[in-house]
């Protein structure tokens, strides 16, 4: 990118607006895992100061979508098998908890059911882009929707790696986006017919899918 030209921001606040900015570009690809980002590279693209760059650096990290190095440079992140093993286990943990508590009340946050609109409109129209960020909305809404703020938070700890690990590698583009759709709406349908049990096992089968499409994606490494 020259550097006589700057990216636009929207007239949100000048921090929210970068971070949301940023933080799209990495799920997107466009920013690819390795690569690092500095205070200075993105003052020059956005043409904004320096403190603003630093804060919407600590908020990507503190997501998860950025890790600081040994010298303190900010690097999108690669997810190795063990990590992805890992931050899928603690996904179905938090939010099978959170599919069950909802069917014991037979309550669908409505948050969830919009984004599953979304989702649905999203597969029709062949939108990779609009997909992650439905599926993500979908997914938190959920866990937000049982009112436990500890819940949440440690859903927050782990949903950027979440969003970095389905932009970046792209393991939707696997399966027919009408599939994803048809198992959320079965997780959907079996909080609102009062069925912890079956909500449970539709989440579960639904992310271990998603986890199976995600680390078929990886390089095979040779023993």
């Amino acid at each position: 990118m020259s550097t006589d030209a700057h990216l636009e921001l929207g007239p949100s606040s000048l921090t929210d607006a970068l971070y949301e900015s940023i933080r799209k570009r990495i799920v997107n690809g466009e920013i690819p895992q390795g690569e690092k980002l500095t205070e200075v590279r993105l003052a020059t693209e956005y043409n904004v100061a320096r403190p603003t760059a630093k804060a919407a650096l600590e908020r990507l990290t503190g997501l998860g979508l950025l890790r600081r190095t040994a010298h303190k440079t900010a690097v999108v992140p690669v997810l190795d098998e063990a990590e992805i093993r890992d931050l899928f286990f603690s996904r179905i943990t938090i939010e099978k908890a959170a599919v069950s508590a909802l069917a014991a009340t037979g309550e669908v946050p409505a948050d969830a059911a919009r984004a599953q609109v979304a989702i649905e409109y999203a597969a029709r129209d062949r939108v990779f882009e609009n997909q992650v960020e439905a599926d993500i909305t979908f997914h938190t809404a959920l866990v937000a929707g049982v009112g436990s703020r500890r819940l949440s938070r440690m859903h927050e700890l782990i949903i950027g790696e979440v969003h970095l690990s389905m932009g970046q590698y792209k393991a939707h583009r696997k399966v027919d986006p009408s599939t994803v759709a048809a198992e959320h709406a079965a997780v959907l349908e079996a909080i609102a017919s009062g069925d912890p049990a079956a909500a449970a096992h539709h989440l579960t089968h639904h992310l271990e899918q998603a986890e199976a499409r995600l680390l078929s994606t990886l390089p095979q490494t040779r023993s």
